[in-house]
């Protein structure tokens, strides 16, 4: 217990530098009982934490490590994701270079697709958003030849037959029909049973290559553009090629995802994150255009 008081910062100290509020607001959050330190409510300003601590706010996790880096990427289409592409194409590094934190990216999408890719120093986070088993869900609008029928999007979310095994969407649905560049905005109109194209909305948590072009293939509407639109958080209004740091009800999203999932799994089942995130980043990037999407 006097390790707990004696060393460590004061916890309205951390929460303002970690952006949650003030200092005076956070110690009236504090006296609220809306913070928890290692899942106990805490309700005295004074106590003292340390780096390793996990605090919550409304039983959302705070980042009290201030050397991570959460950056939010529209990735255009034709960068590989890698971080040293070995047949010299466009790869991520015109967007880590900024950065002395060595960054890299939290899974993958395959050159011809666009769209949200994470680029962290937290290998725990990006353990968990990569990987399959923790079900984080992602978002995708696929611009697909031909018109889209009601029977067509109840087949991708009942289940289709790949020749890796069997997939079902989470959710799908047709937005309509589809106009030169609807696929980045996610615009689409009336009148898909006429259309020559069509959007579609396809949710799903699977991280298998390719995954949505060879769905869309297999009922016989390939796709013409594809953009991840939502993984974890949504990419929102950010402009192809366009970077930004997490905001901090972004971060504390992701954040609390890794903590449920750790929680759930166990510790076994995280540890050594770090070290396996980012050597499965370059391993499965560093030379393909395997992705997801």
């Amino acid at each position: 217990m006097n390790s707990v008081s004696e060393e460590g910062e004061r916890l309205q100290k951390v929460m303002a530098a970690a952006g949650v509020a003030s200092r005076r607001v956070s110690e009236n959050m504090i006296a609220a009982g809306r913070v928890t330190v290692n899942g106990e409510p805490v309700t005295e300003p004074g106590r003292r934490v340390l780096a390793t601590d996990l605090v919550s706010v409304d039983g959302v996790a705070v980042q009290l490590d201030v050397s991570k880096r959460y950056i939010m990427l529209n990735k255009p289409v034709g960068v590989v994701s890698s971080l040293a592409d070995e047949n010299g194409r466009p790869d991520l590094r015109q967007f880590t270079k900024a950065y002395d934190e060595r960054m890299y990216n939290v899974g993958r999408l395959d050159a011809q697709t666009s769209g949200l890719l994470v680029l962290t120093n937290d290998g725990e986070l990006a353990h968990v958003l990569a990987h399959p088993s923790f079900g984080v869900s992602k978002t995708y609008i696929a611009k697909v030849s031909g018109a889209v029928s009601a029977q067509t999007i109840s087949k991708l979310t009942r289940g289709i037959e790949l020749d890796d095994g069997p997939i079902a969407a989470d959710r799908a649905r047709a937005l309509g029909a589809a106009s030169a560049g609807a696929a980045s905005t996610g615009a689409g109109s009336a009148g898909a049973a006429s259309a020559r194209a069509t959007l579609v909305e396809l949710t799903l948590h699977s991280g298998r290559n390719r995954i949505v072009r060879r769905m869309m293939d297999a009922v016989g509407h390939p796709v013409i553009e594809l953009v991840r639109r939502q993984f974890g958080l949504h990419l929102g209004s950010l402009p192809i090629g366009g970077m930004r740091d997490l905001t901090s009800v972004e971060l504390g999203a992701l954040l609390t995802i890794v903590r449920d999932a750790a929680s759930t799994a166990g510790t076994a089942g995280t540890a050594g994150t770090a070290s396996a995130a980012a050597s499965a980043s370059t391993a499965d990037t560093a030379s393909t255009d395997h992705g997801d999407g």
